[in-house]
């Protein structure tokens, strides 16, 4: 008999649209061959969804990964998944998580653990059959919701209740949290800004102020996967309605400057908000006049192709705007040498920052997106046929004379221009 007591005791049998939902999960997914083989595995094995998963299905919102937790530990949980031939790979089995794959879905699966201890970033931990001891050290409430494949809810510290009453509660003494995990704060405030229909509890705040040093103990590759998240469209327009959590955001990522662009946003910007991705809204907070955006680029590693994204709008708003500065000419050259997404990024940041609409910007976003990178038409082989000139620098630099022409020229050039470039 499986947990008889919290059967009883701490499971909600939902009968609505939420238990139909978790079911939908289950059967329209490949979710449940992942139940099938750890169910069946002992007499006592068990596995149920947790976190996000359960918290968006309750509050209507998409869901975008499938996180479950078991009592089974690691090796138990990589036994079973083989025995059902199930692709995985260990994520992080120290900490007793394993990634599951089928088709196109990935299945983060956790055995129940207790911390042991715990400095801030990371926590030493055990394996556990204990539901409860499970939940009793997860942060909030609303992520310690757990349901088995039929949507019956076990939740022990009523997070289903907050959640619908727009509550975010730490588990247990807030302090104690925060100090298990120093990002915690940072998570706080993104489900405060997500979920939360009430004001800040004032020991939140206090005990939120009085740990912030310990950010500066977390890794910066955590710090910026917390911030893709925070950065979601929902949460930017939030952001500025509360001045709490915009103070804090600010005093750990003081280079994100510009949060206020997000509060009068003109009808086009409102539109496509949810269409940016993170690098581009990291564009409108950082980049200014000033060496900011090389200041977040020194202090967080991203990509090599972001670096360059970020780069090319700030140089590009560094120079002065002028009557040529959105000129078909300037822009061509742009989209042809340095490509279509770096010349659409750098249209939608001036779209951003400006406080009237401009159509012509728009209009010109959908030219260049529809536009095909033109080939430039006139080769090495053809000069050096016709003009009799060697393979070598002297036709390295005619060809780029010419493709500058070609380019300066809307992608088009005479014989007569291509000769005088090469008697010149």
């Amino acid at each position: 008999m499986k947990y008889l007591l919290d059967k009883l005791f701490l499971r909600s049998n939902n009968l609505d649209n939420v238990s139909h939902d978790l079911k939908d999960l289950t059967y329209k997914t490949p979710a449940n061959k992942i139940f099938k083989a750890i169910n069946s595995y002992s007499d006592v094995s068990e596995i149920r969804y947790v976190g996000g998963c359960v918290r968006k299905i309750i509050n209507k919102e998409k869901i975008d990964d499938i996180d479950l937790a078991t009592n089974l530990d690691p090796k138990d949980v990589c036994e079973a998944l083989k025995k059902s031939e199930i692709n995985f790979y260990e994520t992080g089995i120290e900490h007793g998580t394993i990634t599951a794959l089928i088709d196109d879905y990935k299945f983060e699966i956790t055995s129940l653990r207790e911390d042991i201890s715990t400095d801030g970033r990371h926590a030493e931990v055990k394996f556990s059959k204990d539901w409860k001891k499970d939940a009793s050290r997860r942060d909030f409430t609303i992520n310690a919701i757990y349901s088995d494949k039929e949507g019956n809810l076990f939740d022990p510290y009523h997070g289903k209740e907050d959640l619908e009453k727009g509550e975010v509660n730490f588990i247990g003494n807030p302090e104690k949290r925060i100090k298990e995990d120093y990002l915690r704060i940072l998570r706080y405030l993104r489900f405060f800004l997500n979920y939360s229909k009430q004001k800040h509890k004032s020991e939140n705040i206090k005990h939120i102020k009085m740990n912030l040093d310990g950010i500066s103990k977390l890794s910066k590759e955590r710090l910026l996967d917390e911030l893709k998240k925070i950065l979601s469209p929902k949460i930017l327009e939030n952001i500025n309605n509360d001045k709490f959590c915009l103070e804090i955001l600010e005093a750990i990522f003081p280079q994100l400057k510009y949060f206020k662009i997000f509060t009068k946003l003109n009808s086009y910007s409102s539109q496509v908000l949810k269409e940016l991705d993170f690098i581009f809204i990291i564009s409108l907070l950082v980049i200014d006049q000033t060496d900011n955006v090389d200041y977040f680029l020194y202090k967080f590693n991203i990509s090599k192709k972001d670096q360059i994204r970020l780069k090319n709008i700030h140089e590009f708003y560094n120079e002065k705007i002028t009557s040529k500065t959105f000129s078909k000419e300037n822009l061509n050259r742009i989209f042809y040498f340095k490509g279509k997404e770096i010349l659409i990024d750098i249209l939608s940041f001036r779209i951003f920052k400006l406080k009237k609409l401009d159509n012509n910007l728009i209009e010109l976003i959908k030219f260049y997106k529809d536009m095909i990178k033109p080939i430039m038409p006139i080769k090495a082989d053809n000069l050096m046929a016709k003009y009799k000139i060697t393979e070598g620098k002297v036709l390295g630099d005619k060809l780029r004379m010419i493709e500058k022409e070609w380019v300066n020229n809307n992608f088009k050039i005479s014989d007569q221009q291509v000769e005088n470039i090469i008697n010149n």
